[in-house]
């Protein structure tokens, strides 16, 4: 019981908040530099203390493969930040590749040779992308330094890259092609009006490449892009309303990619560039394939599927049609897939009981070998709780579900106080993942953790997805909400009088807007990135994502749009929040600007509200450094003791 030790220093009243500047003393955990703490109390060092072994995990993402040397890719996280590291053989020693300041977790070895490197990353989560070559662990910059720069496409012999950049005009996502051993190379191919372009491919002889064009969640419009002429052609009639995922080309020229065509899940399957007609292949599947790779010499395809929230890996034998499940994983969520040249299929893993590691599986027998086992601070991983899932009808009769996570009754006995965490996205989902230092919360504290998927979530089919786009659907999210939390209030196990509700980015948004529609159902809320108000929200995001946004959420440019936006913003009815609100926020996000934290803070305190801040000088939406991570968590453990735990 680890806790008891200081629940006298949460105690410590809000009249203790220090002047800026001041030194903490002893007994007072030091705050990160980058961080501005506003209207809080300081975190004592036996907070800090207590939890250590809860803040000490750490994951492995597995991210590709080199072809020369045969060793695995990961990104995983030694000091501040996330790193890439070589692991040379199952459970073998991880050897750091990058050493930057800034996370670094996408990398890719040149195809064939492996003789190259090309990492993407930004500057203090502001998410303006930059491509370089790694070498010595050190890096080159291939491109502006200025522009946003997303890396899509490696061609199968290593000589040609794909990117896009808004280097132009700061907004448009222009297509380019690269030799990345020779930076002068880089040429525009296209010219684009618009955002949400990424090439999927290069075609086998390198003529042309596959482009996807994403307009919304529910829509991906694919074309030709002819390399010599930059003359664009659509494929297939982009008058339907059709997703596509991911997409490859085999050794023959055939386009395999997932579409959601003729169902209302995404189907593995094989493309006709010439007519767009898509093919589904291998078994029917009643849930969405959401990763998938082929062999190099075209005789398999390794892909998962997402079922209910679980991941199952299968391996598709092309030329019979037959697919093979892999059985040797327990029930979790699969990342990335990618076959490695001589036919091992790496994947990612994670589950409630392991963080996240980098697997191998054999194509031919099926079994898995665990390249990585990454350290969870010193506490036995298993006697983690195990989700139940929950499944409630809406208001409409619409099915909803998500994951409860239910502390040891054992340890805990009586109705335990309930957080509601709601993700993001909007086009997102929760799934029986790893929970980190939220561990801390259920196993030490006896807090249950639900984490629902109301409409609009990804994984239960394209017209689920659907059903909250555009101003006018989308407070029948937020109804399932009030759905869920009046659930909640019955079940035995529960004190519905000790709920409280978060979540990050559009989540942020679910938290206030909860803070608004349902005060008398919660205690306090914490809202991290959020939306406060839709049309200034719109108004300020970068201007290279406005356009996606728009679709998802409504145009502040239509005068009735305008209005409803403005009517369903919390910031509008902010009057209504009644109880205690913490807003955590990154000073450089691209996607959701600090003003949006800026007014509700104010707005709440002007009403005479309470209203705890937190603002990252360096980092954005997706926060990377772990210094400011913890604190982050400490601060929100406070608030939950102030205002949830007593």
């Amino acid at each position: 019981m680890r806790h008891l030790s200081f629940l006298a220093a949460l105690a410590l009243p809000l009249a203790s908040v220090r002047a800026a500047g001041q030194e903490a003393p002893a007994d007072v955990q030091p705050k990160p530099a980058a961080l501005v703490a506003d209207g809080m109390p300081d975190v004592p060092a036996a907070l800090a203390a207590a939890t250590r072994p809860y803040m000490e995990y750490r994951g492995a993402s597995f991210v590709g493969w080199n072809p020369g040397d045969k060793t695995m890719l990961i990104a995983t996280r030694f000091g501040n930040t996330t790193q890439l590291h070589r692991v040379a053989a199952p459970m073998g020693a991880r050897e750091q590749l990058t050493f930057e300041a800034e996370p670094v977790g996408r990398g890719v070895w040149a195809p064939a040779t492996g003789d190259l490197m090309l990492v993407q990353k930004d500057i203090g989560g502001n998410e303006f992308y930059q491509i370089y070559t790694m070498k010595d662990g050190r890096l080159t910059l291939l491109t502006d330094g200025k522009s946003r720069n997303a890396l899509n496409a490696w061609s199968k012999d290593g000589s040609l890259i794909a990117f896009t950049s808004t280097r132009r005009n700061g907004r448009d996502s222009d297509i380019y092609v690269m030799n990345p051993r020779d930076p002068a190379s880089a040429r525009l191919v296209a010219q684009v009006d618009s955002n949400g372009w990424a090439v999927a491919g290069f075609a086998p002889d390198k003529s042309w490449a596959l482009v996807a064009r994403y307009a919304s969640v529910e829509k991906t419009d694919l074309f030709r892009l002819d390399l010599s002429s930059g003359a664009m052609t659509p494929i297939g009639d982009h008058g339907k309303t059709v997703a596509y995922g991911e997409a490859a080309f085999a050794p023959d020229g055939t386009i395999w990619v997932t579409s959601d065509e003729g169902s209302d899940f995404q189907r593995l399957g094989t493309l006709d560039p010439a007519t767009g007609v898509f093919t589904p292949r291998g078994p029917a599947e009643s849930w969405d394939v959401e990763a998938f790779d082929l062999s190099d010499d075209g005789r398999f395809v390794a892909y998962a599927i997402n079922e209910a929230g679980a991941s199952r890996l299968r391996v598709l034998d092309v030329a019979s049609g037959r697919a093979r499940t892999v059985d040797g994983l327990p029930a979790g969520v699969i990342g990335h897939v990618e076959v490695a040249p001589w036919g091992a299929i790496g994947i990612g893993f994670t589950s409630a009981r392991s963080a996240a590691d980098a697997y191998s599986v054999d194509p031919e027998t099926l079994a898995v070998t665990r390249w990585t086992k990454s350290e969870t601070g010193g506490l036995d991983a298993a006697r983690n709780i195990e989700p139940e899932l929950v499944r409630v009808k809406s208001f409409d009769g619409l099915e909803m579900s998500g994951f409860l996570y239910r502390p040891d009754p054992a340890k805990f006995p009586g109705k335990r106080p309930l957080i509601m965490h709601v993700h993001g996205g909007p086009e997102s989902q929760w799934r029986p993942e790893f929970l980190g230092s939220t561990n801390y919360l259920i196993n030490e504290l006896g807090v249950a953790y639900f984490y629902p998927n109301v409409r609009g979530s990804t994984g239960y089919g394209k017209r689920f997805v659907g059903l909250d786009n555009g101003p006018f659907k989308r407070e029948d999210s937020v109804r399932d909400m009030g759905v869920f939390l009046d659930a909640l209030a019955k079940d035995k196990g529960l004190d519905a009088a000790r709920f409280g509700l978060t979540g990050r980015s559009y989540g942020g948004y679910m938290c206030y807007a909860a803070a608004t529609h349902f005060a008398d159902k919660l205690r306090a809320n914490l809202c991290v990135v959020a939306i406060s108000n839709f049309v200034t929200f719109l108004e300020n995001t970068q201007e290279y994502r406005r356009d996606l946004r728009r679709v998802e959420y409504g145009d502040e440019r239509d005068p009735a749009q305008r209005k409803k936006l403005m009517e369903i913003s919390p910031l509008t009815r902010v009057s209504d929040i009644r109880k205690p609100l913490f807003v955590v926020t990154g000073a450089n996000d691209p996607r959701v600007p600090a003003s949006e934290a800026d007014q509700i803070v104010a707005a709440v305190r002007g009403n005479g509200g309470t209203a705890w801040s937190l603002v990252a000088t360096n980092e954005g939406h997706q926060w990377g450094k772990k210094e400011n991570v913890d604190y982050t968590f400490w601060t929100s453990l406070l608030f939950w003791q102030h205002y949830l735990l007593n």
